[in-house]
């Protein structure tokens, strides 16, 4: 049967027949009496393969009495072949293997030291294939006759039968019926992985999502098993759970982060299948890297026989014998490009094929899991941002209440001790200015005009503070709420002419042109207001412009009724306010920042206090003012009612 004198045997064959083959080389390697090495194409199932290798199928035996090397690919004609047959019936058409056999120690090293370059070099599977690469010995002639004969008994009685249903198309059943099949297949399916979608779309509860969606993957592709495996670090947590009768209690379990991950829900056929839910594996999984370059990008891990796959894995092959599991299918979950887990199908007794529509499933499944994932992970970080601004809302809102409570606090403690200290301060300055009016009136001797200047600047010294201690003991009254207006009838007219008649010699002293402009029908000259308060007003307002007025200047008092309310202005020519600085003109203490500031004294309080009595009569007051030219000041004053205001 040798083709070629390098032991070599290349021809074109049916896949049948190169299965038949392959099975012939592995009962060999039961017959081999030392350690023995038989591998097939499964094992590349866990890692991303290079191109020359896709599609490629072998069976390699190695051992130091019998080595074979049996390889196949796919000719052009049985890839077409294999496209028209997808949705798993391929194997209804022919499928040929461009075939090659050989015995050669070299060639099989070659095949073995190229099959070892795939893998990690610190991999189990990398080391095994190192030592057996080494073995270099020629076939015992024993073994060899035997090979021979087996393939004499088993292949040439059926090679044309083989053949011939390898060629024939119909073997029982139609071709319509199997298009039929396949497209019921994918309607369910489609069906199903719609159902997933809605449930997902619907739901935000990730547990009932993984747990309802495995249930019922598992129900359709009849599995015997259906595992969700999350790895150590996955920011999205889930509720460990199982269906079918198991306990889904979460379990305190601080030792599986350490080694990766762990399974968290399940779906089995029936009770007696062994549960595996929250097994993980600490010594075999965490060590093969390929494998998880392979979830890392996305493949699907195909896995038909753990038995072929993991036949260099002796500490996996273990792992999985001992939970049952024959056969597996691995869709990996992803998560914001990263590897959250995997969704694994398990077939627990026997080998099982896994066709294109399975693959295609469990992927799409995994693919909609990662939705949900996705979904419930921000629905989780708007709730904790929710809960977070809340959370600050209410500490930055207690906050301010404390600081309210302090600052009205701090201002009643303040206003007590302005009232207390002014009223101390009121009897020794009473004193000081009646006796030095006194003495400017009836002078014991005669006095020197030094003497009398002295006693002159005591007494308007002693009425600025009087009046500056009246202004703080009415502000703090005001603020205080104590504060009542005395509401009567008086003529707007004659309290206009009061208040130029007592200013006048002031204006006259600065050289400032104090001007009245009544615009007042003498029918509607009664107005209700405190009249005491509305002078107060008034001299507050025309003191303060003729303060900032210079010399040759005016200041003009206009005074006009609108409907019910009375109309005050105060006009002057003065220095002007700059725009920036309008905003403090009413704040108490407050002298505005101006080239005139050290010329002209006063402690801020005038036109607070104004501003004050104004609300007090629920009027308002406004000014309008341009630097270098002047401010107008406007206050509306509406008619009170007879009964008695105060500032509460």
């Amino acid at each position: 049967m040798l083709s070629s004198p390098d032991l070599s045997f290349s021809q074109n064959l049916p896949l049948v027949v190169f299965n038949q083959l392959g099975e012939l080389l592995q009962q060999m390697a039961q017959s081999v009496e030392s350690s023995v090495l038989v591998l097939t194409e499964a094992v590349l199932a866990r890692i991303v393969i290079p191109q020359e290798w896709q599609g490629q199928k072998f069976t390699l035996v190695v051992s130091e009495q019998f080595s074979a090397l049996l390889i196949g690919n796919l000719t052009q004609e049985s890839r077409g072949a294999g496209e028209r047959g997808s949705g798993g019936a391929e194997e209804n058409y022919p499928s040929a293997l461009s075939t090659r056999l050989t015995f050669n120690s070299e060639a099989i090293a070659s095949f073995v030291g190229n099959l070892k370059g795939l893998f990690p070099s610190d991999s189990d599977t990398h080391q095994s294939l190192e030592y057996y690469s080494q073995i270099r010995c020629s076939n015992d002639a024993t073994l060899q006759c035997q090979f021979t004969l087996l393939l004499l008994e088993y292949l040439l009685p059926q090679k044309n039968e083989a053949v011939t249903e390898a060629l024939n198309p119909n073997q029982a059943e139609s071709f319509c019926q199997v298009i039929e099949i396949a497209l019921q297949k994918q309607i369910s399916q489609e069906r199903l992985l719609n159902q997933v979608t809605t449930q997902i779309r619907k739901s935000l509860d990730l547990p009932v999502i993984m747990a309802t969606a495995i249930a019922q993957v598992r129900d359709f592709l009849k599995l015997d098993r259906l595992v969700i495996y999350k790895f150590e670090g996955s920011r999205v947590n889930t509720q460990h759970s199982t269906v079918n009768g198991q306990n889904n209690s979460q379990p305190s379990m601080p030792d599986w982060q350490k080694y990766g991950g762990c399974i968290v829900y399940e779906a089995k056929a029936q009770e007696a299948i062994p549960s595996v839910l929250h097994y993980q594996e600490t010594n075999c999984f965490t060590r093969h890297s390929a494998c998880w370059d392979k979830y890392r990008q996305g493949f699907t891990l195909v896995v038909e026989d753990v038995e072929k796959t993991y036949a260099l894995e002796e500490c996996l092959l273990n792992f999985l014998r001992a939970n049952r599991v024959r056969a597996k299918l691995a869709a990996p979950i992803m998560f914001e490009e990263k590897l959250w887990g995997l969704l694994i199908a398990h077939q627990c007794d026997i080998p099982r094929q896994w066709n294109e529509n399975e693959r295609n499933l469990l992927t799409s499944i995994a693919e909609q899991l990662a939705i949900a994932i996705h979904q419930s992970e921000l629905m989780r970080s708007l709730t904790q941002e929710k809960q977070t601004l809340e959370q600050r809302v209410l500490e930055r809102t207690m906050a301010l209440r404390d600081a309210l409570l302090a600052a009205e606090a701090a201002s009643r403690l303040r206003n007590e001790f302005l009232a207390t200290i002014s009223h101390e301060l009121l009897t020794p300055l009473t004193y000081v200015i009646g006796m030095s009016s006194t003495l400017l009136r009836w002078p014991i001797g005669e006095l020197s005009q030094r003497q009398r200047d002295y006693l002159q600047t005591i007494h308007d010294s002693g009425e600025h503070l009087l009046e500056m201690i009246n202004d703080i003991l009415d502000l703090s009254q005001i603020e205080a709420g104590k504060t009542v207006l005395n509401i009567n009838e008086f003529s707007l007219a004659k309290i206009a002419e009061n208040a130029i008649s007592a200013l006048i010699d002031k204006a006259n002293d600065q050289q400032v042109n104090l001007k009245l402009d009544l615009q007042i029908d003498p029918r509607r000259d009664r107005f209700s207001a405190d009249a005491e308060r509305i002078e107060q007003i008034l001299w507050n307002l025309l003191t303060n412009a003729i303060k900032f007025t210079p010399e040759g200047g005016s200041v003009t008092l206009r005074i006009w009724v609108e409907d019910n309310t009375a109309v005050f202005q105060v006009e002057d020519t003065g220095i002007g306010i700059s725009e920036e600085q309008l905003p403090l003109m009413f704040e108490k203490f407050q002298q505005l920042d101006t080239p005139y500031r050290r010329r002209y004294e006063g402690t801020g309080l005038g036109l607070a206090l104004t501003k004050q009595l104004v609300e007090l009569h629920r009027g308002r007051i406004e000014v309008e003012s341009t630097v270098g030219i002047g401010s107008i000041f406007t206050v509306w004053i509406p008619a009170q009612s007879a009964k008695v205001l105060s500032a509460e």
